[in-house]
């Protein structure tokens, strides 16, 4: 019997994949929200008490390269992509400290329904080499479409990207593994160094729609407004290294696309 097969059949005790929400502090009516969600569409989740970077003086952040985030993203790192980077490493290492085989990670600003973890492994299912599936994107450009699920959600690759967007995705022992290992320490935001598959040795897919939502919570930023990321954009000579590592970055992700099982 397939994953899907299982998840669709078993009752919530059961619950195949676990879901581990980040959540911080201050956040709380967004814990609040997702608390409502899964009591209205029975799943549960393990929160992780994730990073404030808003909290943390800019000298005592670790594990992060500053000039090299300079080089390939051409500005300095906001707070809030701290917090993000160092949240999502935790909420990984506290699943590969369990004996699943794979989990679900959500952000604390996603709208759910009673649906999502059987689509979750539906796509899974249908991509079986897949060591992480982005199910949340706001970018799907030249999507390439690989596979369908059962669920009727079509998995496949984008040719141009960053797509955008960490906050729900599926991943497995193996990927998370090589997660933790190979992004270990900060020089690109969460979103884009996630996705980077090529550098890591790891199979990446994206469903071509969303599988969840976001709820009206999300327009309570926690990274950073817009004002903020100019503020911390370096001026047009500095960012020529970045231009340089995107233009090769573009290649490398049409090679990966074209050639990655």
């Amino acid at each position: 019997m397939s994953l899907t097969a299982l998840i669709e059949s078993s009752p919530i005790p059961a619950q195949i994949v676990p879901v581990y929400l980040i959540n911080i502090d201050r956040a709380a009516e967004r814990l609040a929200e997702i608390r409502r969600q899964s009591d209205e569409f029975g799943f549960r989740f393990e929160r992780i008490d994730g990073i404030d970077g808003a909290l943390i003086p800019r000298d005592q952040w670790v594990d992060v390269d500053h000039d090299r985030f300079q080089r390939r993203h051409g500005r300095t790192i906001l707070p809030g992509e701290y917090g993000c980077y160092r949240s999502h490493l935790q909420a990984l290492r506290q699943f590969l400290a369990s004996d699943d085989s794979m989990a679900v990670i959500i952000e604390d600003d996603v709208a759910l329904d009673a649906d999502f973890l059987a689509r979750a492994m539906a796509a899974k299912d249908a991509a079986p080499t897949a060591d992480l599936i982005k199910l949340v994107n706001h970018r799907w450009n030249g999507f390439r479409a690989m596979m369908r699920s059962r669920k009727g959600d079509i998995v496949g690759r984008c040719l141009f990207g960053p797509q955008g967007s960490t906050a729900c995705y599926l991943v497995t022992r193996h990927g998370a593994e090589r997660i933790v290992k190979s992004l270990a320490v900060m020089s690109l935001p969460w979103d884009v160094a996630v996705e980077r598959g090529w550098d890591m040795q790891i199979s990446i897919f994206s469903t071509r729609t969303n599988i969840a939502g976001f709820s009206r919570l999300q327009r309570t930023t926690m990274i950073g407004w817009r004002r903020d990321y100019r503020a911390a954009k370096a001026s047009a000579w500095r960012r020529i290294p970045a231009h340089i590592f995107r233009t090769l970055d573009f290649f490398r992700r049409i090679n990966y696309v074209l050639t990655m099982p």
